[in-house]
């Protein structure tokens, strides 16, 4: 089995994922490519101490960026945004995650 931190890279923190926390118990967080659905609910599990209901997973590919090296440059450079996968973690009812301090 894989260390908990090792399959949980980031929480995603935005304004639609927060109202998904504050609304349905619903988290989202960035997770290893390789991680399956049962690694990604142990480690949320064995991280905040809490009952998985439900997991759901999505790959996103990486996007094709063009970053100018000056605002006249004909030089493009042309580089890719790393692909991820992405979990969104259902909680059971009264489970709660503090992923951030309020104040």
């Amino acid at each position: 089995m894989r260390e908990p931190w090792d399959v949980i890279v980031r929480p995603v923190v935005t304004e639609k994922t927060t109202a998904q926390m504050e609304a349905e118990n619903v988290y989202s967080f960035i997770v290893n490519r390789n991680a399956n659905k049962i690694d990604i609910a142990r480690a949320v599990e064995a991280l905040w101490d809490v009952q998985v209901d439900d997991v759901r997973t999505m790959r996103y590919a990486g996007k094709m960026r063009r970053s100018f090296l000056g605002q006249m440059s004909r030089n493009w450079s042309l580089g890719r945004r790393p692909s991820f996968k992405k979990a969104v973690v259902k909680l059971a009812e009264g489970d709660h995650i503090e992923l951030y301090e309020m104040g």
